[in-house]
């Protein structure tokens, strides 16, 4: 079988144009540092590619989320630990009245004290969050949660209903707790046995109404009453700390999820570069060589060798 000068220059030419896409394509890798440059380069590899990226953006995604309930739940938790430092100064208010030893001024300036507080209470049910949100207003979030009227009366303009959030793939944690949960009501028993509820803040009204009285039978009541609205804020304030300790739980267990995804990422992704610049550096010289063979190749003719 005759070779021709023609095959030769064909193959040459072919082979000196495969160097030089091999060796743009490391030198684009280089340049980007990533392993595959287009699908098509490595379909199976684009595709854990793809499906990683995803999974990490799902983690950022519930990360900020968490963000956003720990904000949340420290909010919260500031104001039910500050309403039950005042339920605690209440109690020993209501102590110190009970023990009959206050005159008239002395009951006066207690139940002065014991409005004052009141109504810091009231405020604290109404927080908002950096959103403007009301923190114990259950889902209606733009709705003041304890709404006093002129009488000086108060009820709850929220509801019972607590938000959940994903969190992760299989996980939610709720973000609010309504404020009946924290200001709890009481029950009281009348003389026929008939028990009915009464609100948080109905409560501290009748014992400031009684202390101003001197009612006796009224203000050992409150005493009682303010005893139960205190371990209602405490339950309130455990089941708080609970919910941030899981949100704690959940946010490193995604930082260990994200980092074990992006070390995979990575492997699959990124470039070694000491790796690829060795390769880079071997296609060079085969290209070189490559040319100067292609060149002597050019240059034969069957009159090269009539001479």
């Amino acid at each position: 079988m005759q070779i021709s000068t023609g095959l030769l220059f064909d193959r040459a030419s072919a082979q000196m144009s495969a160097l030089q896409n091999d060796l743009a394509k490391s030198q684009a890798q280089v340049s980007t540092q990533k392993q595959v440059l287009t699908p098509s380069d490595a379909p199976d590899q684009a595709a854990v590619i793809t499906r990683l990226k995803s999974l990490i953006g799902k983690q950022e995604s519930y990360s900020k989320t968490l963000d956003s309930v720990q904000a949340r739940l420290n909010n919260e938790a500031t104001s039910l630990s500050s309403a039950s430092d005042i339920l605690i100064r209440i109690k020993e208010l209501a102590i110190q009245v009970n023990n009959g030893t206050n005159g008239d001024i002395g009951r006066t300036v207690i139940a002065t004290e014991m409005k004052g507080l009141r109504d810091q209470l009231l405020s604290l049910g109404n927080s908002t969050d950096a959103t403007g949100n009301y923190v114990f207003s259950g889902t209606k979030v733009r709705t003041v949660a304890f709404q006093e009227n002129a009488a000086g009366t108060v009820s709850y303009g929220g509801d019972q209903t607590e938000i959940s959030v994903a969190v992760g793939e299989h996980r939610t944690v709720a973000i609010n707790r309504p404020g009946t949960q924290a200001f709890v009501s009481v029950v009281r028993t009348d003389s026929d046995g008939v028990s009915t509820g009464t609100g948080f803040f109905q409560a501290l009204d009748d014992l400031i109404a009684g202390v101003k009285a001197a009612d006796s039978t009224v203000m050992q009541r409150g005493l009682t009453e303010v005893d139960a609205l205190h371990q209602g804020m405490v339950l309130a304030q455990a089941n708080s700390g609970t919910d941030m300790k899981v949100v704690e739980q959940q946010a490193a267990t995604l930082d260990d999820t994200q980092l074990t995804l992006t070390v995979a990422l990575s492997s699959f992704e990124d470039l070694d570069m000491a790796k690829a610049i060795t390769q880079m550096q071997k296609q060079m010289l085969s290209l070189e060589a490559a040319q100067s063979s292609f060149a002597k190749i050019s240059q034969m003719s069957l009159f090269a060798y009539l001479r």
